[in-house]
């Protein structure tokens, strides 16, 4: 027998008459749930964020930016392709570290740059007051992902104060005390997230776990480079749109709502001391 197709033809309308969308389906991806952090993967990471060439992964954009949102451990992308269209003018990437699920992404954001538009309507920037503008491309030319460990080489992917955003949603509980020194926020790790966000960045973190929601509130609030903020204090800055996306867009968040079940979400402002440790060169 052939191999199996990883992809679904699907007959759709537009004002340009009838085209065809080549879909990735998740079912052709199987994967275990979580993956060990501290196993050895066999991956190649970059030496220094310099040595990323973002036009692989940005095309459209030709090295004029760099990614400002990191969703760490991005699952099936929900959260990168609901927040694209939104913020058509901010680079995005996802870090998965399972290697069929980082594929479905990769192929399903290559499916929606193929069948989208190639210019994004003018609209309003949710980061600044002016409308963006024609010219920036848009069809999710601006999401990307690479298959990584973020709790080991998160740093050789993003420089110094570089993203405005990170997000932790739904991660892995690891629910056995002996396992907690693998949970994705650790004082360890919130020095290196820490060194990536800049000052008046967001952490965004959403879990269906209460345990684990208490961790990683407390262990946030206990750091001294992030402080508490409230979803009312975030929709008044204009980032309305964000909570809503991790509140609904992921595959977790969407399962938990058809089991009604109950979801935890905390935010933490990056704030700058008068004077910061500084992280290890690598």
């Amino acid at each position: 027998m052939g191999k199996r197709k990883r992809t679904k033809v699907v007959q759709s309308e537009s004002n340009e008459g009838k085209s065809l969308s080549i879909l990735p389906q998740k079912r052709h991806y199987r994967q275990r749930a979580h993956a060990n952090p501290f196993s050895d993967h066999n991956l190649d990471y970059p030496v220094s964020p310099d040595d990323v060439d973002w036009n692989t992964h940005y095309p459209a954009f030709a090295g004029s930016r760099k990614p400002e949102f990191a969703d760490v451990g991005c699952g099936f992308g929900g959260l990168l392709i609901a927040l694209a269209p939104l913020y058509p003018n901010t680079l995005m990437l996802g870090l998965e570290i399972r290697v069929q699920v980082s594929q479905y992404v990769e192929d399903r954001i290559a499916a929606l740059r193929a069948t989208s538009s190639a210019q994004s309507p003018p609209q309003s920037s949710p980061t600044n007051s002016k409308p963006a503008s024609t010219d920036i491309p848009g069809g999710y030319q601006n999401v990307s992902i690479v298959r990584a460990n973020a709790m080991k080489f998160l740093p050789n992917y993003f420089s110094k104060h570089s993203l405005s955003a990170l997000f932790f949603l739904f991660p892995d509980p690891h629910f056995k005390l002996r396992k907690h020194k693998a949970r994705i926020i650790s004082p360890t790790l919130l020095a290196e997230y820490a060194y990536v966000l800049r000052p008046g960045g967001i952490v965004y973190t959403i879990t269906d776990v209460e345990d684990l929601a208490e961790w990683m509130k407390a262990h946030l609030s206990a750091f001294p480079l992030f402080e508490s903020v409230d979803v009312e204090t975030l929709r008044a800055e204009g980032k309305g749109l964000i909570l809503d996306a991790v509140w609904n867009s992921t595959e977790e968040g969407k399962k938990v709502e058809r089991k009604k079940g109950e979801k935890w979400l905390a935010c933490f402002r990056r704030i700058e001391l008068p004077r910061e440790p500084q992280l290890l060169p690598l």
